[in-house]
């Protein structure tokens, strides 16, 4: 189902940012009256919207009974000839609905890919005695990973090239480039099929030669122990696609042998791992949605076994970090919005011995630390948003750090080092490109490092973002952060409004650069980000005010929001569209059913669609891990609660916006046969001829296509889609 954050892969993917960055449909009386006994084949006329047969299939439960008419669309296997014709008649009939604007999406595509500066170096990050960065060279798609023994780059050494590895392939991702405390092997994992099973590798980095060992059916990620030859690496349940073992693996023995030490018994639970800062230690991170726990390995003792932090209850949540003989744990113990305490090494197991650094305080959201020898550096949510702030460990004097933009994000990463006197942080706005900064630990003075290059005649005075809030139908205000182009941009309901959100598993969209978004804001559009309840914007209960059985707030705050910028000139009631991806995508399906006349054009990527019965199926990847999110549908009272906004379930004859719906074939997180039954199902129920738009990426999965510029045709298929629709197609 819906990925979550993954709060230990930061750095890999800010390197990775730093290097990137007509005909009308058949109406639906028509198509009501058309054979549904067979599938459109690939073959037959696009002219027609494809009509999927109907074989009712009868869920019962609660005593209701519900009968679902496109059941039939799963396979597990991707390999049945009839659902693959089907999806191959969705793509034709898009690509012939949108064939006027080919010339567009083709100049669009150029246009965002023309902002990229092909030849781009990530800011080198010290590991060891070495420093990693990336290189983006000429239309390559892949990163090219290197080292070098200092910050300039002498010595440089390549580590892997991804574009030799992925030439072969339609789809190629590699995940968990790691290389071995004594820097002479590395590993990493890679993915050929989009489904976010990997298969790690091993490479002496001397001889360059492969070794033997590959790990099947893993995360893609491994921690080394300290003696350079054994690794940790989580194993996947292939049926649910859940990591729930943890094995240790030593290099030159087959992967038969290698020793389970940690099996995760509570399907409800995600399992990460990582290393200490200090190197002593390997974690194994437990995470559900309303609680989670840590527990040590020694990384100096190839046969140790893991120990508890402290036990996992539920609803406690806390994570770790050491410095010397203590642990520093940010955790919700009495803390809604979370505190942060330390205890020492010896005192692991007992919490009442947990010794509070940083308190409790019910406006603000302790979110995280930095630890350094001689200063601990802090991150804050107030108001929606971020501080940071840098302490010291010696005086305990403390110092805010400052930026100028009135709303932006800005992150903490590539701080392995303990006796580093600067911070790095990566920071970016709506109109600021993402920026990476060194900061003085002890004056906070920047050093900027480097700042996104965005090619062309791009001048960030050119654009302002404002940060505004909204009051929602029960009084609550939502923060709502907006981008337009000033010269394009009047107050009086003129300009077309693109809005983006999520809103689910309490991930924040803080405000951000976009170079591709610059193609809307040049044509007149105002991009808004509504930072709607279910997101922890305003703190962890913003979160919960979001989710199981106060879902609803989610839906009603993207609604209001809508309405609201409208009144306030902010967007023209008539030229309003909506996008969101994966839960966003839910997020499109809810809002469509319940406010459609709101929306001229809607996107929903790789959207959950069909809440209710993937909840109730524990075979489909990942749903018990959902169950604090959603609810546990066997349970009559969430299953209910579901049931009133699930956007599958609550199609109904009505006039739909014009709406653009795209998946991947092999998607492990929101499979493909979600949105496939909702298409059907809104073609059957829609009353209006407005385009319905199906498209399906037959080698890709969750997260699209591979490459930092094949996505990009993704996004200019939204833009042509969006401004054709907006009668602003010409160039």
């Amino acid at each position: 189902m819906i990925i979550m954050a993954q709060k230990y892969s930061f750095l890999l993917s800010v390197i990775s940012l730093a290097v990137l960055s007509a005909c009308t449909e058949q109406p639906a009386n028509l198509q009501a009256s058309s054979p549904t006994t067979e599938v459109v084949s690939a073959t037959t006329s696009v002219a027609l919207a494809p009509v999927a047969k109907k074989v009712p299939y009868e869920m019962e439960i609660h005593g209701d009974k519900r009968i679902d008419n496109y059941y039939w669309m799963r396979d597990d296997k991707r390999e049945d000839p009839e659902i693959l014709a089907h999806l191959a008649a969705e793509n034709d009939y898009t690509n012939a609905q949108l064939a006027h604007t080919e010339k567009l999406q083709a100049e669009l595509f150029e246009e965002l890919k023309a902002r990229i500066e092909k030849n781009d170096d990530s800011v080198p990050v010290k590991k060891g005695q070495y420093f990693y960065s990336t290189e983006m060279r000429g239309d390559n798609e892949y990163p090219i990973y290197v080292r070098s023994t200092d910050v300039s780059g002498t010595n440089k050494e390549i580590l892997l090239d991804v574009n030799t590895l992925a030439k072969d392939h339609a789809y190629y991702q590699v995940s968990g480039l790691d290389v071995s405390p004594n820097g002479q092997l590395m590993a990493f994992g890679e993915d050929k099929v989009s489904r976010r099973v990997y298969s790690v590798k091993f490479q002496d980095l001397a001889s360059k030669a492969m070794l033997p060992d590959v790990l099947e059916g893993t995360e893609g990620d491994v921690v080394w122990a300290n003696d350079n030859k054994t690794v940790y690496y989580i194993k996947k349940d292939l049926q649910t696609l859940l990591g729930y073992q943890v094995y240790r693996h030593t290099l030159g023995t087959p992967q038969s042998d290698d020793q389970l030490v940690y099996e995760e018994t509570d399907n409800t639970y995600y399992t990460g791992i990582g290393k200490s800062k200090d190197g002593s230690v390997i974690f194994i991170n437990h995470g559900s949605t309303e609680s989670s726990g840590v527990s040590v390995i020694d990384a100096n003792n190839p046969k140790a076994m893991p120990q508890r932090l402290v036990q996992r209850e539920k609803g406690l949540e806390y994570d770790a970090s050491k410095l010397g003989q203590y642990y520093y744990i940010t955790t919700n113990l009495d803390a809604v919005n979370f505190r942060l305490m330390k205890v020492h090494q010896d005192e692991l197991g007992d919490k009442t011995k947990w010794q509070e650094v940083i308190p409790h305080r019910a406006n603000v959201k302790f979110e995280g630390v930095q630890l350094f020898n001689h200063h601990m550096v802090y991150q804050e949510r107030e108001k929606g948003q971020t501080s940071i702030k840098v302490r010291d460990l010696t005086t305990q004097k403390e110092h805010t750090l400052s930026f100028n933009d009135p709303a932006f994000s800005v992150y903490m990463y590539g701080n392995g080092e303990f006796d580093s006197s600067a911070l790095r942080v990566y920071y970016t706005s709506m109109t600021t490109p993402g920026t990476h900064y060194d900061i003085d630990l002890a004056s906070g003075k920047k050093v900027q490092l480097k700042q996104q290059a965005v090619l062309g005649d791009f001048n960030a005075d050119n654009y302002a973002s404002e940060r505004i809030f909204i009051k929602a139908r029960d009084g609550v205000e939502v923060p709502v952060s907006l981008v337009y182009r000033k010269d394009k941009f009047k107050k009086d309901g003129s300009n077309s409004l693109y809005q983006y959100g999520y809103g689910s598993y309490g991930s924040t969209m803080d405000p951000s650069f976009s170079s591709s978004r610059l193609s809307l804001l040049d044509r007149g559009f105002v991009y808004a980000i509504a930072h709607i309840r279910g997101s922890q914007m305003l703190g962890r209960p913003w979160y919960d005010d979001g989710k199981k059985l106060t879902k609803q707030n989610t839906f009603n705050d993207f609604i209001d929001v809508t309405k609201a910028l409208t009144t306030q000139g902010y967007g023209n009631k008539d030229n309003v569209f909506a996008a969101g991806g994966s839960a966003g995508g839910l997020l499109m399906g809810a809002v469509i059913n319940q406010a459609p006349e709101l929306y001229k054009g809607v996107a929903a990527h790789v959207p959950f669609v069909d809440v209710v019965t993937t909840m109730l199926d524990e075979s489909i990847p990942l749903t018990t891990n959902e169950y604090d999110e959603w609810g546990n549908p066997n349970d009559k009272t969430y299953y209910d609660y579901m049931l009133s906004y699930s956007p599958y379930d609550q199609v109904k004859a009505q006039a739909y916006p014009n709406l653009l719906v795209t998946t991947g074939l092999h998607d492990s997180q929101v499979q493909y046969f979600e949105p496939a039954k909702w298409v059907a199902k809104l073609r059957d129920y829609k009353t209006n001829d407005n385009k319905l738009l199906f498209k399906v990426d037959m080698e890709a999965g969750h997260g699209g296509a591979s490459g930092r510029f094949k996505g990009l045709k993704d996004r200019a298929l939204e833009y042509a889609f969006f401004l054709d629709l907006a009668g602003k197609n010409k160039l």
